[in-house]
């Protein structure tokens, strides 16, 4: 199965890549024989993939990825490169391929030290002659000085390195990376084809896939998760009951409380799942003793691991919260459609009842304004507002309607 398969929805950008694929291998096939090089090529040594959450921008990366790695012996008889069977497609999609190096962070930015790791790495001749390929799944997270530690190494490339940059917008990254860039901008993926691939490569239930798929608005990632974890079903289940909940004040300070201990307890599971594995591996990596008593010198270290994971909760929970705002925008975006008369297809088709009774009982302006609320709620916990504060104080506007 070709790795372009992978790419839901996103035709254009698939005809694109493999037609960048198609000339790079054609370049690095006139190396290794010496013979002239193409004079036009639309290949070219940094992409920014761009799009809205769960468009596929990662995937599309990794899938070109694989594609520059391809050595299906059907290239020679004019296939195109990324087959998805040979050794160069497999090791490069699940990240063992010696030159292709996937970055990706689960901190809230990634700083100068990291960086300059990246490019240290991006000097470097490819060990099996291809291509040294560096896919940057965060670049919206880099900080200012690590922008401009890769401004220069974006600025003058290694002659076979490609750099492959993520982010939802190309605000996200500086001008003068972009600039330096071709870009792909990556659409939200039809409803029904991300049913079709939760179908046909999960093996859900059509009627699951379908239901997730449209709860998610042709988001992939949450898309799968819906469908197969019922403790996340469950948490989005309880955020779209908080529209009925906030009839009085104390009703909106309870239901905002409620919120923040779900997103923390989200955070909690999931960070004890690696912090657990990855507090035992440092231990014994540094010489633990049976006991558990620490060789002397590593208190710094141990002191460094805990903090990062303290950064990683930070986010985790942050992107629990800002998963349940979106679920809340998306019941409000359902109200609004029923106000309007619109066609067009209600997300939330399980809460029917809830739609059409807030859809009676208030007005298509009020319904924007407590849109607005929301997006005023996700502005302030970027700008690192408590979070309690934040939802208290969304919870309020919208029972002012």
């Amino acid at each position: 199965m070709p790795v372009w398969d992978d790419l839901v929805g996103q035709e254009k950008v698939s005809e694109q890549l493999a037609a960048a694929a198609r000339d790079a291998d054609a370049l690095v096939t006139a190396v290794a024989a010496q013979a002239t090089l193409p004079e036009a090529s639309k290949m070219t040594h940094a992409w920014l993939f761009t799009g809205p959450p769960g468009s596929g921008r990662s995937t599309a990366a990794r899938a070109f990825a694989a594609a520059l790695q391809c050595v299906s012996p059907d290239r020679a008889l004019g296939g195109i490169p990324g087959c998805g069977f040979c050794d160069g497609c497999h090791t490069s999609l699940v990240g063992t391929h010696a030159d292709v190096q996937i970055v990706r962070t689960d901190l809230l930015s990634i700083g100068v030290k990291e960086t300059r790791d990246l490019v240290r790495r991006a000097q470097l001749s490819p060990a099996g002659g291809r291509w040294q390929v560096i896919v940057l799944e965060d670049a919206d997270r880099l900080t200012e000085g690590a922008g401009n530690v890769l401004l220069k190494a974006v600025e003058e490339p290694a002659p076979r390195t490609v750099w492959l940059l993520c982010a939802p917008s190309i605000e996200d990254v500086l001008p003068t990376i972009r600039s330096r860039c071709r870009l792909l901008t990556l659409r939200t993926p039809p409803v029904d084809a991300v049913a079709d691939i939760l179908v046909r490569r999960d093996g859900i239930e059509p009627a699951v896939a379908a239901a997730a798929a449209r709860a998610t608005q042709g988001h992939i990632g949450r898309a799968r998760r819906l469908a197969t974890d019922p403790s996340a079903r469950q948490r989005r289940a309880a955020v779209l009951k908080l529209p009925l909940r906030v009839d009085d004040v104390g009703g909106c300070l309870k239901a905002a409380q409620e919120l923040i201990d779900t997103a923390a307890e989200d955070a909690k599971q999931l960070a004890e799942e690696v912090d657990v594995k990855e507090t035992e591996d440092l231990k014994a990596a540094l010489g633990a003793a049976q006991g558990g008593r620490m060789p002397r010198g590593t208190a710094g270290v141990m002191k460094e691991l805990e903090d990062r994971q303290k950064r990683r909760r930070t986010r985790t929970q942050r992107d629990s919260l800002d998963l349940a705002l979106i679920d809340l925008t998306g019941f409000y975006r359902d109200v609004l459609a029923l106000q309007l008369g619109s066609r067009l297809a209600i997300a939330n088709a399980e809460s029917e009842d809830a739609l059409e009774r807030l859809a009676r009982g208030s007005s298509p302006e009020s319904t924007l304004r407590r849109i607005d609320a929301i997006a005023a709620c996700r502005e302030a916990l970027d700008r690192n507002v408590a979070p309690l504060l934040a939802v208290e104080a969304m919870t309020l506007a919208l029972r002012a309607g």
